[in-house]
């Protein structure tokens, strides 16, 4: 059990860390005028924290440096600071001057975050939890061959060309797409298949069509997200060594960063904060991911997080991932035309 005293020690002895990357003497914390405590109590304070292995001592004679836990402590008592309003102010005044598609906001987001936590952002699209159909078009190309173009909810399109067992003209197609869109529109994929609506065998095909594109959508677990701050992350000193930089690379490379970064259960909208050997995957396991869903629930839910040494700094990312994974929000409800209810973006 940490006590009131010994836990402001370890919160400055985290802080001086993350700021120079250095070990920290005990002569350092006990020169901090706010903690009023005596160098051989620091001392004492340190030796305490090191045999409950909330720091770590390098070498015999060095100071002391946080373990995961030492970071997990402090991270767990700044949990409810907010970015400035200046701040807050700033990024909203930005996502006002840009246009009003999910790409230009998803590419904007990762540049804002990756410069305000000065290291790799990532952005997901927002996914649909199952998708759901807003709108299909029949378009005739050539005698039989047609285009079907699908829009789900969310603003993604989808296209398909498909070959119909019998000539079609454009007149056709239409009052198809009109009888399909009354039936379909707002649906999943099972509560279309689930219709029994009686179709003629030009209609059944392309109902097959859309269902394949449907389920080719909901199987999609992780798109190509938005990267950004590569630079930042080389500037670490943790990244001098190129063999941490190597693998987090080849992640990448395999487009799998995100699915190693997202832990198991990931609650709506609520930051989450995972510490080096917490994170599931080796890859990983010297870095800290601090991450958060956001979107609709039950709607379309993407992820935006950002990966860096565990030497982050925590009280600037979590406030930033946070109150940006607010503004995303609000965003992908307008897309919806809803207005974003508190309990879809509260902690």
């Amino acid at each position: 059990m940490v006590s009131e005293r010994t836990g402001k020690i370890l919160n400055s002895i985290v802080r001086e860390y993350i700021i120079k990357a250095m070990p920290v003497p005990s002569q350092i914390i006990a020169s901090d005028p706010e903690l009023g405590v005596s160098p051989a109590t620091v001392r004492n304070e340190m030796a305490y924290l090191e045999q409950e292995g909330y720091l770590i001592r390098p070498h015999t004679s060095a100071g002391c440096i946080p373990s995961d836990k030492g970071y997990r402590y402090y991270v767990e008592s700044i949990e409810h600071i907010q970015l400035p309003p200046s701040e807050e102010r700033f990024i909203s005044h930005i996502f006002h001057q840009v246009e009003q598609e999910v790409e230009t906001w998803l590419s904007l987001t990762a540049t804002l975050l990756a410069r305000m936590a000065q290291n790799v952002a990532i952005v997901s699209l927002p996914r649909s939890v199952d998708c759901k159909l807003k709108h299909l078009e029949l378009l005739a190309l050539q005698e039989s061959v047609v285009l079907l173009v699908v829009v789900l909810q969310g603003a993604k399109v989808k296209q398909k060309l498909i070959t119909f067992d019998q000539e079609v003209s454009q007149q056709d197609l239409t009052i198809i797409s009109n009888k399909l869109n009354a039936a379909y529109t707002g649906l999943t994929r099972q509560q279309i298949s689930a219709q029994g609506l009686e179709l003629s065998p030009l209609e059944k095909q392309a109902t097959d069509h859309l269902l394949e594109m449907m389920e080719v959508e909901d199987e999609q677990e992780y798109e190509e997200p938005y990267l950004d701050g590569w630079h930042f992350m080389l500037n670490q000193p943790e990244f001098t060594q190129s063999e941490r930089m190597l693998k987090l690379m080849e992640l990448v490379d395999r487009h799998s960063l995100l699915k190693v970064m997202v832990p198991e259960r990931l609650s709506e909208h609520k930051v989450h904060v995972i510490i080096g050997k917490e994170n599931k995957d080796k890859a990983i396991q010297n870095l800290s991911v601090v991450i958060s869903q956001y979107g609709l629930t039950d709607e379309a839910i993407g992820t935006i997080g950002v990966v860096g040494p565990t030497r982050m700094q925590y009280s600037r990312v979590i406030p930033t991932v946070y109150y940006m994974s607010s503004v995303l929000s609000r965003l992908v409800a307008g897309l919806y035309g809803r207005e974003l209810r508190s309990e879809d973006n509260s902690e």
